[in-house]
């Protein structure tokens, strides 16, 4: 589809750096005459290239900060200066996209190296070509393989491609409370599950309860963080988490806890005197010996 014509949008805002916007776009990659998608906002695109959707995704329009390290640096800049609604189609040079291909980042191993990693010794360990590895930090796929000997590309996956895209600007994100799930959405996900609240410059999210323990939400929440104060400069952030303490339900069937009465069991037990409390005599045998004679009765003279 040709870019649309200005004048269709006489007054549309146009997009800079660091704007928040609500994006739909489709990727493309094209080597050696064969074309591959990379990436889609809409599911018909997907199914159409038979590629199936991770489980727990919903196709539809993204949370994008134009400018921001989402797409390559070349595409990023492609998305400045948009206008809002109009949808344009560009192509991209290698180096304005995963960059060119360096031969330089195809190393060499042998099998012994390879097979100490942490995960080559786990039980379900498999290797292959396309296998992904990280050694010393860097994460690279297996392009070759023998007995002794294992060649490894550290370039990015699709480094060395031209990329063709489609993108279209739906709105820009303008209200606080909404680019802060914006910001959520693009640092960790699950922005909808978050509570958001603002009030007197001042920010409260509430965490969902699947997020209270997760390991990536610690590793978020200081680019949340940031990211809030760089574009809503509050005056105070309040991250809440809130535990409820469990009430244990009773079992159907069991027998109530039993309580003392205050109503007498019977009419001689309302008239009938209390007995009298036996006199303290001491402890130990002594005690119990009183108490025995106190009990029997007077033998004749």
């Amino acid at each position: 589809m040709a870019p649309e014509s200005s004048a269709a949008h006489p007054s549309a805002e146009t997009t800079r750096v660091g704007d928040l916007v609500r994006i739909e776009y489709d990727l493309w990659s094209e080597s050696g005459g064969k074309t591959e998608l990379l990436d889609t906002t809409h599911e018909d695109v997907a199914q159409k290239a038979n590629i199936p959707a991770p489980e727990g995704f919903s196709f539809g329009p993204r949370a994008h900060e134009v400018g921001g390290d989402r797409f390559p640096t070349g595409i990023e800049t492609a998305l400045v200066g948009l206008k809002v609604g109009e949808e344009v189609e560009r192509d991209f040079a290698p180096a304005d996209a995963f960059g060119e291909r360096d031969p330089n980042l195809i190393e060499l191993y042998s099998m012994h190296e390879i097979e100490r990693l942490p995960e080559m010794r786990r039980e379900d360990a498999h290797l292959d070509i396309g296998t992904v590895l990280t050694i010393e930090g860097r994460r690279g796929r297996v392009v070759t393989l023998t007995a002794a000997r294992v060649r490894v590309d550290f370039n990015p996956p699709f480094a060395g491609r031209k990329v063709h895209g489609k993108f279209r600007i739906l709105e820009r994100i303008a209200e606080p409370v909404d680019q802060v799930r914006a910001i959520l959405e693009l640092q960790y996900g699950r922005s909808g599950e978050f509570g958001v609240e603002h009030e007197d410059k001042t920010f409260t999210l509430k965490l969902p309860e699947r997020s209270k323990f997760d390991i990536s939400w610690l590793a978020a929440k200081p680019r949340v963080i940031d990211r809030i104060r760089t574009h809503l400069h509050p005056a105070a952030i309040r991250v809440v988490e809130e535990y409820v303490t469990p009430v244990p339900e009773a079992k159907e069937g069991s027998a109530a806890p039993a309580t003392e009465s205050a109503t007498p069991a019977s009419p001689e037990a309302a008239t009938s005197p209390a007995p009298a409390a036996a006199p303290r005599s001491g402890s130990g045998k002594s005690g119990a010996k009183g108490a025995k004679h106190a009990a029997s009765p007077p033998k004749d003279g």
